[in-house]
């Protein structure tokens, strides 16, 4: 029977007590934090339980309300009885990822050698740091291997990570708009965001904690340029136009004359109350390091060697963060690999965030990829 108790869908462990687990910095760390909503039932065979793991900037109320905000969970389009992850039928996991800041062990947390927050002593982490905390909680939750592992962007990066590193505790896996690596674009939009914060006083060299000082400015301004990225210059137009903001004339000034502006301002407002700097800082980072050929001399067919994970990727067309050829290329390195993979470039003027709307063609893909593959695993 599941460990979880039913009452409740919100947890937070402990893990790493008795063995400090290694980073890929070199460093070890241990007592390590790790919150997670659940959703849905573990069934007695313990062959239901879906990962789903959060964009850069998401969290682990996935269908959740989040604490902080108020606001309803960033995919209960896909979460629910009846709907794609059907919570009647699988067992959900979501975690905050080691480096977050909604209660897994990040910069904010206290550092037991200090006793205080570690800020930029906390080391540096990567996407592969990330996935090892997440089979720590696997083994900790007596979860033998994962029906299937599902998220895009980042969280499509760590899905990857996951059918590479343990494949055979990955039965199926979901990578969503994302990519074996980070592109020099990407690492550049995330430097931007990064000198933003760096830029601002009120960040202190990263020891803001204990301070009544707080890097709005520069984590808004960061979070103003990467929401950017995640839409098309079709979406942008269609939503705003050159539409201008309450008021019929222009002001001749730097007030937000625009509506796109306003929407702009709007997000780095909002994201600066639920979002840590120093955490910002530490997973755009992890993102750049990501390179799943590199560990593998190299050679991404060799990252997925011998996988006897089922595959099914998904990409959009007019996102240009994380491309289609970006998917296409993991595409062709899991059928060199011989691996069993299905593909759909989804045709769509949303751009990256599409992953996180509601888009029909994405729900019936991810729909039929899992019932078909339940139906291999044996799950009613």
């Amino acid at each position: 029977m599941s460990i979880i108790p039913p009452e409740s869908n919100h947890h937070s462990v402990i893990l790493g007590k008795d063995q400090p687990m290694p980073l890929d910095c070199g460093a070890m760390l241990s007592d390590i934090s790790v919150s997670y909503n659940t959703y849905g039932t573990l069934n007695e065979a313990k062959t239901n339980a879906i990962l789903i793991c959060h964009a850069m900037t998401g969290d682990q109320y996935a269908a959740s309300k989040q604490p902080t905000t108020g606001k309803e969970g960033w995919w209960t389009s896909m979460i629910g009885p009846g709907k794609v992850l059907d919570t009647d039928k699988y067992f959900l996991v979501c975690s905050n990822v080691l480096g977050g800041c909604m209660g897994t062990t990040g910069p904010k947390d206290i550092d037991p050698k200090t006793g205080e927050s570690y800020g930029l002593k906390f080391p540096m982490i990567t996407i592969a740091d990330m996935v090892r905390t997440q089979a720590l909680l696997q083994d900790y939750l007596e979860i033998p291997d994962w029906f299937s592992v599902v998220g895009g962007s980042m969280g499509g990066m760590q899905v990857l990570q996951w059918a590479s590193a343990y494949s055979e505790r990955c039965f199926s896996a979901i990578p969503i708009a994302t990519a074996a690596k980070h592109s020099a674009q990407n690492i550049a939009f995330h430097e931007v965001g990064r000198q933003a914060v760096m830029a601002d006083p009120d960040w202190q060299g990263g020891n803001y904690y204990n301070s009544d000082r707080v890097p709005r400015a520069g984590l808004a301004v960061a979070r103003m340029a990467a929401h950017v990225t995640y839409l098309s210059e079709t979406a942008l137009h269609r939503k705003f136009g050159r539409n201008l903001q309450d008021r019929d004339n222009l002001t001749y000034g730097f007030d937000a004359d625009f509506q796109v502006e306003s929407y702009l301002r709007y997000q780095g407002i909002n994201f600066v109350d639920r979002f840590d700097a120093n955490s910002y800082l530490y997973i755009t980072r992890a993102m750049d390091y990501f390179d799943l050929a590199s560990d593998h001399g190299g050679s991404l067919p060799k990252a997925f060697e011998g996988s006897k994970t089922r595959f099914c990727l998904v990409s959009f067309s007019s996102d240009w963060l994380f491309p289609t050829s970006q998917s296409k290329e993991v595409v062709r390195a899991l059928n060199a690999a011989a691996a069993n993979v299905s593909f759909v470039n989804i045709e769509t003027d949303k751009g990256h965030d599409a992953f996180l709307l509601d888009t029909p063609e994405m729900l019936q893909t991810m729909g039929g990829f899992l019932e078909s593959t339940a139906k291999i695993r044996g799950i009613a």
